[in-house]
């Protein structure tokens, strides 16, 4: 694994997970068996880092994967044994969790690749960013260890560029940038949400698109990636996005089976050869289905 440094004050287990993509709890387990390093003296999660501090993660070994391939359709756009680009469809949940240990996406690639990383665990190989289970499109998984931690560092330092499409309730004015805390909400724990502390930094950076009667096609591009930022965004706003029913309106007027959210432009750096390369994916059919509805409408 290549060595990080630091570049302000933070515990080693937040900085490691923002540049790994692993999780806190991951980087915790590696550190107590001893994998952890700070300027060469063995560290703990918790360790305080300071600017300039030389940190080292160690992976051991790839352990088996317990997911459980499955022959499940799934569209993959991009495949070279480092990486492939998929094209999401909704209803489908990346990896297994909250009582789904199958009918993921990691099942089907564990079915249709020859190999994935390891470095995310048995639950979740392959994965180093996600998408919600009812937003579509696209998202990048490592078929090694080596292509997850180049793809991770890219999305910690913001060189990996993810571009999303989304149907706005109501009329947004202008473009813009929001930058705020996001964390659990206190009164709903299934939901994130604006916090005035304790959340953790998130910026989008979002431009109009096209405008109908009431609403509004919008561009947004992630500068961090938490859980749900670009619905919880688009709520702050005081436009969530159509068909979100975690985070929209109550009364919907069409009859969607998930939020017209659309991860539909992807920028990468490839891990091996150092090619930049751009993908992109269309529109799902009910998406353009309401864009056609409101665009008659509109004349």
């Amino acid at each position: 694994m290549p060595e990080f440094t630091a570049d302000a004050a933070v515990r080693a287990d937040v900085f490691l997970s923002e540049r790994t993509g692993l999780t806190r709890s991951a980087v915790k387990k590696l550190a107590d068996e001893g994998h952890l390093s700070v300027d060469g003296v063995p560290a703990k999660a918790g360790h305080m880092l300071k600017a300039g501090s030389r940190v080292l993660l160690e992976v051991p070994p790839p352990r088996p994967v317990r997911a459980q391939p499955e022959d499940i359709p799934v569209d993959i756009l991009y495949e070279d044994g480092d990486i492939a680009v998929i094209n999401k469809p909704r209803g489908m949940a990346v990896h297994a969790g909250a009582g789904r240990t199958d009918g993921t996406l990691v099942n089907a690639l564990l079915f249709r690749l020859k190999s994935l990383s390891s470095i995310n665990g048995e639950i979740r190989p392959g994965i180093v960013h996600r998408i919600d289970k009812d937003t579509t499109g696209l998202l990048v998984v490592a078929e090694n260890d080596a292509a997850h931690l180049s793809l991770a560092k890219q999305i910690a330092e913001k060189s990996c560029r993810r571009e999303y499409l989304a149907l706005l309730e109501g009329v947004l004015k202008e473009g813009g940038r929001v930058e705020t805390l996001i964390g659990r909400d206190p009164k709903d724990r299934l939901k994130m949400a604006v916090l005035p502390a304790g959340g953790r930094r998130a910026v989008t950076e979002y431009s109009v698109v096209e405008r109908f009667p009431a609403n509004t096609l919008v561009h947004f591009t992630l500068q961090t990636g938490r859980t749900h930022q670009i619905r919880v965004h688009a709520k702050y706003l005081g436009h969530p996005v159509v068909g979100d029913a975690l985070y929209g309106y109550k009364k919907q007027r069409f009859a969607l089976k998930g939020q017209l959210l659309h991860a539909y432009r992807l920028t990468l750096t490839h891990p091996r050869t150092g090619e930049r390369m751009t993908f992109e994916a269309p529109l799902p059919a009910d998406f353009l289905h309401v864009l056609e509805i409101l665009r008659r409408e509109r004349g």
